[in-house]
């Protein structure tokens, strides 16, 4: 057996800075629960939605979650917040170790269009090494939903997928099947943690390699704390989930190269057809002549 404790919070939080309360929530956790080594939030948790609040990074939230980890000498990932950087703004996760250092920053690769308009999209994965114990991946809410970026981490190796989300509409239940779906298709721990208020609907969740649930929330205040064994992803990718499907050996193995992703000779005549990517409109109302997909620019925000 190889384990590791993660406790996700799923929280109250609001427009503008959650930084002490959150820092309050790791302090009980850790009172309550304290062989916990790892502490995640949802995503936005630490400013909210809007763009206003969009912090340069490396500053100062994001060293005060470097004190605390020090403090406390756990992991944090602080699910995410809105980081200026050159003239943009991207939603952007930071992973911090027990002795206060950044490991990485992750930039949601997919900014959930059209709401997010504004929001530059990320174009690198980010994983980390945690000595003895695994192997470990980002992935921001949305991202999840298009299934070639949990395809791309686990056959990084990728044992645990951190999966910080702020679902506030009506797909939630849809959300959670995505979340439940990667975690048997990839044969990984799942995270799922939303917030409340400004920052979610709750209903935050846990999947283990095997599909199975480990944690099935509601919409209240929760520390979710959870020891997972490495070892399980391991097995179920040599042996099959649950002593069947091998999937990520057949993927290794397989007899073709998907088209799709052919930019230069993929026909995209379909996917032009569904025209663009834009609010929908009331269906009695005409459509605008100025609608045209969102471009890929830079946004500024003062």
């Amino acid at each position: 057996m190889t384990p590791f404790a993660i406790a996700g919070i799923q929280m109250q939080l609001g427009h503008g800075s959650n930084i002490d309360a959150m820092r309050q929530r790791i302090d009980l956790t850790m009172h309550l629960f304290p062989w916990v080594q790892m502490v995640m939030f949802s995503e936005l948790a630490c400013y909210g939605p809007l763009l206003q609040y969009a912090q340069p990074l490396p500053g100062a939230a994001e060293d005060t979650f470097r004190d605390i980890a020090r403090h406390h000498r756990i992991w944090i990932i602080n699910g995410s917040m809105y980081e200026r950087r050159e003239g943009g703004i991207y939603n952007t996760t930071s992973v911090i170790n027990p002795e206060g250092e950044i490991v990485g920053r992750y930039r949601k690769m997919f900014p959930f269009l059209p709401l997010e308009q504004g929001v530059q999209p990320g174009n690198e994965f980010l994983t980390f090494d945690i000595e003895e114990v695994g192997k470990f991946g980002i992935l921001n809410c949305y991202d999840i939903w298009f299934p070639e970026t949990s395809r791309q981490l686990t056959a990084m190796g990728v044992d645990v997928i951190l999966h910080p989300v702020m679902t506030h509409t009506i797909d939630r239940d849809v959300d959670i099947a995505i979340s439940h779906a990667t975690a048997a298709m990839m044969q990984c721990y799942i995270f799922d943690v939303n917030g409340l208020g400004a920052g979610g609907n709750g209903r935050s969740c846990v999947y283990d390699p095997s599909g199975h649930a480990l944690f099935m929330g509601d919409s209240t205040e929760q520390i979710i704390p959870i020891e997972i064994d490495m070892e399980l992803v391991r097995r179920s990718r040599e042996r099959g989930i649950r002593g069947l499907g091998q999937m990520a050996k057949s993927f290794r193995d397989r007899p073709v190269d998907f088209p799709v992703y052919d930019r230069a000779q993929f026909d995209s005549s379909y996917l032009e057809s569904l025209g663009a990517l834009a609010t929908p409109r009331r269906v009695d109302a005409p459509p605008p002549k100025n609608v045209h997909t969102l471009p890929v620019r830079r946004s500024f925000v003062n």
